[in-house]
């Protein structure tokens, strides 16, 4: 079974999850995140240092694998959409190279350059 990326699912605009995702992505490089992240980690260590219950020991931990779990999950949407953008900067790149070399002769590097776009089979 293969899934789609969340770039390549939705239509021009973007989608309810990507506007999340982008919103999310803002918030956590925002020095407010920091500052929550430094409250959770204060929590961790205090909650050690005093020698609470298991409970609240867990909860602390818990909590800290959770937002682990969160931030991995936005990093990995992030690479993608970067990794899908600079992949279609590319493709412009190339196809605007092929069209200022129409009227030449075939080469090496234009057949090259055809193949690494999949221009064959956009047509």
């Amino acid at each position: 079974m293969r899934f789609p990326s969340p770039v390549q699912r939705g239509g021009p605009e973007p989608g309810r999850f990507e506007r999340l995702a982008e919103n999310a992505s803002n918030l956590t490089s925002s020095p407010l995140f920091f500052v929550i992240c430094l409250g959770l980690v204060g929590f961790f260590v205090a909650s050690h240092a005093a020698e609470l219950p298991l409970r609240w020991l867990l909860l602390a931990g818990e909590a800290m694998t959770a937002v682990t779990l969160l931030l991995l999950a936005l990093l990995k949407n992030s690479e993608m959409r970067a990794e899908h953008a600079i992949q279609r900067k590319l493709d412009a790149i190339a196809e605007a190279l092929l069209e200022m070399g129409e009227d030449r002769e075939e080469t090496d590097a234009r057949k090259k350059l055809q193949e690494s776009i999949r221009m064959e089979e956009e047509t």
